[in-house]
């Protein structure tokens, strides 16, 4: 069901939405019930996310609607999200299912490799770029086709984390990631994503990190030399 439509001089807050509510609870259920594996830095990363997670919902921010947009990457949504129904993700993937016709998505980078842009976007769903507006905290989605290899990068001044959705992959060649596991990268870590042979990936993600660098992270790739990416999808 399609939120409410009919209210053309009225400003939509978060709670007058209920279906970008539910996703973002789901993203509470990810930070609140998973475990840290006895990390000290993931349990702090976690307690940080769902802090200010429950502070931006509590106050009930603007929803501002950005027009959606795909990239050829979104082709393989409908099957990363039949994936993630079949699994212990699945109440993530149904309410990111119920947003999908309203998601922005973009690649974040102002140069892409051209065979990367077919194999890889991102859309943010909390952020300073909405359409949950805030300034604190970034929560959003990346999506990869099979076989990619998503360049070595880093973030200056914020600290990342990803959740797998659906699909498998691997960060720096160091293990195969399924459905429910956290990657913590620290602010400018080195990392570099690989995904599969046969199946899309889904990954959920939040940053945290100061008001300025959320709002302007200068993404960009670390060396032209580790732009690799596997052709044939």
């Amino acid at each position: 069901m399609n939120e409410p439509a009919d209210l053309p001089q009225q400003t939509l807050r978060l709670h007058d939405c209920p279906n970008w509510l539910y996703l973002l609870r789901e993203y509470d259920a990810l930070y609140r019930s998973g475990s840290a594996g006895g990390s000290r830095l993931i349990r702090s990363h976690r307690k940080r996310v769902r802090d200010s997670l429950a502070a931006i919902i509590d106050a009930n921010p603007e929803i501002e609607a950005r027009p959606a947009a795909t990239k050829p990457v979104t082709a393989h949504l409908g099957r990363a999200l039949d994936l993630g129904e079949l699994g212990a993700m699945r109440c993530m993937s149904r309410a990111l299912e119920r947003v999908a016709d309203r998601l922005t998505w973009e690649y974040g980078y102002e140069k892409v490799p051209k065979a990367l842009s077919r194999k890889y976007a991102y859309c943010e769903v909390l952020g300073p770029r909405g359409p949950v507006r805030a300034e604190q905290l970034v929560l959003g989605f990346v999506l990869f086709a099979p076989q990619t290899t998503y360049p070595q990068h880093s973030h200056k001044d914020i600290e990342e984390s990803y959740i797998s959705i659906a699909g498998a992959w691997s960060e720096n060649d160091a293990a195969v990631h399924a459905p429910g596991s956290l990657i913590l990268n620290r602010p400018e870590q080195e990392h570099r994503i690989t995904t599969g042979n046969l199946e899309p990936c889904l990954l959920a993600y939040a940053w945290t990190g100061s008001e300025e660098r959320l709002t302007a992270p200068g993404m960009k790739f670390s060396s032209n030399r580790t732009v690799r990416v596997k052709q044939g999808i």
